[in-house]
C-alpha cells in the first residue's frame, strides 16, 4: 500500500522552479512533505502555513531537525503576504484535504470512515452539520451543483433536509448514495461530489484560493516562483485564469472587440500546459489522479487587484440560511 502522506507531484514541482533556493512559503503545510522536498532541495528557510493546529502539533516532534530553517505558522495562505512578513523567493499551495485529514475519521471529511459530520480544516466556523442542519434546501442545492457540479443536486438537497438532523458522514453518505445509481465497477464512490462541494463550503475553499494568489502575488520577489497544486477542476480553472490574467496571456480580442489596456503582466509563465503525474506515480499514489501543477514567475511589475468574477470562481451561497 502506498504512504498517504506522499505529497503529489513533489518532483516534477522541485524540477519545475529549480533552483530551490532563498525563502520559501508552503502555504499548505499538511503533514510536511513539500516542505522537507524545499529544504532538501537548497531552500535556506521555509515558513509553513496551516489553518489546522492539530497539523502544527504533529509537526513538532520533527520540525526541530531542520532548526532555524523551519518556521511554523498557524493561519491560512489567503494572508500569507502577512505571516510571511518579508518578500518572498517562493510560494508552493496544494489544494485541498490532505490525506492526512482523510484518514482521521474524527475529523468528518471522509464518506468512506464513519466519524462526526465536521469537514473543518480549522477548528472554527460552522461544522458541516451545523449548515446542512441549518440552511434552506435551495442553498444546499446550490452548493452541490456549483463547488461540486453535481447534476443531481436538487434531489439530494431535498433528501438531505428530509433526513435532518445529520450528525454521521456515514449518515450522510447513505442519503447521497440513495439518490444516485449504483455505481459501475471502477466508478467513484457516489458520494465523492457531493463531500467535495460541502467541505468546500464549510471552509470557504474558492475565496481562500483567490486571496491566497493575490497574497503570493504581493509577497513574492522578481523571479519569485508560484507553484500550484490542484485536484479539482474548478479549483484549476481559478489559477489557470489567474495566471493567464495576470500574466496578460489569456488572450481574446479581434477588430471588432480589441483587447483592453491591461496592466504590467506580473508574472510570466515558464509553461504552456499544467504539469500532470507520469504513470510511476499514478502507480504508486492514487490520489495524484487528478493532480495538476501550474507555476508561475514573479516580475518587477507591483501587484494589482484581481477581480474573481473574471476568474470563473463559483458564487457562495450565503452559510447557514436563506
Amino acid at each position: 500500500m502506498a504512504d498517504p502522506h506522499i505529497p503529489v507531484l513533489l518532483k516534477p514541482l522541485l524540477k519545475a522552479v529549480e533552483p530551490v533556493c532563498g525563502i520559501w512559503l508552503d502555504g499548505t503545510f499538511g503533514a510536511g512533505g513539500y516542505a522537507r522536498g524545499l529544504l532538501a532541495a537548497g531552500a535556506d528557510l521555509v515558513i509553513g502555513v496551516d489553518r489546522d493546529p492539530a497539523v502544527l502539533a504533529m509537526a513538532q516532534g520533527w520540525a526541530g531537525e531542520y532548526a532555524d530553517r523551519l518556521r511554523l505558522v498557524e493561519g491560512t495562505f489567503s494572508e500569507l503576504d502577512r505571516l510571511a512578513g518579508q518578500p518572498l523567493d517562493g510560494v508552493v499551495l496544494d489544494l485541498g484535504v490532505s490525506s492526512m485529514q482523510l484518514d482521521q475519521a474524527e475529523r468528518g471529511f471522509s464518506f468512506l470512515r464513519d466519524g462526526p459530520l465536521d469537514m473543518r480544516m480549522g477548528q472554527g466556523g460552522p461544522s458541516a452539520a451545523d449548515l446542512l442542519n441549518s440552511a434552506d434546501e435551495a442553498v444546499i442545492a446550490d452548493v452541490l451543483f456549483h463547488y461540486g457540479e453535481e447534476r443531481a443536486s436538487r434531489r439530494i438537497a431535498r433528501a438531505i433536509v428530509a433526513a435532518r438532523p445529520l450528525t454521521r458522514t456515514e449518515q450522510l453518505a447513505e442519503i447521497v448514495a440513495s439518490c444516485l445509481p449504483r455505481p459501475k465497477p471502477g466508478q467513484s464512490h457516489p458520494a465523492t461530489r457531493s463531500f467535495q462541494a460541502i467541505r468546500i463550503w464549510v471552509n470557504d475553499e474558492f475565496r481562500q484560493l483567490v486571496d491566497g494568489l493575490s497574497a503570493a502575488e504581493r509577497a513574492l520577489k522578481p523571479g519569485g516562483k508560484l507553484a500550484v497544486v490542484s485536484f479539482h477542476s474548478l479549483e484549476d480553472r481559478i489559477v489557470k485564469r489567474f495566471m493567464q490574467a495576470r500574466s496578460n496571456s489569456a488572450g481574446g480580442g479581434s477588430r471588432y472587440a480589441p483587447v483592453p489596456e491591461t496592466a504590467p503582466a506580473a508574472f510570466r509563465l515558464p509553461f504552456r500546459r499544467a504539469i500532470g503525474p507520469d504513470a510511476d506515480e499514478t502507480a504508486g499514489n492514487p490520489r495524484a489522479r487528478s493532480a495538476l501543477l501550474r507555476v508561475a514567475i514573479r516580475t518587477d511589475a507591483p501587484a494589482a487587484e484581481i477581480d474573481a468574477g473574471a476568474l470563473a470562481m463559483p458564487r457562495l451561497p450565503a452559510k447557514g440560511g436563506s
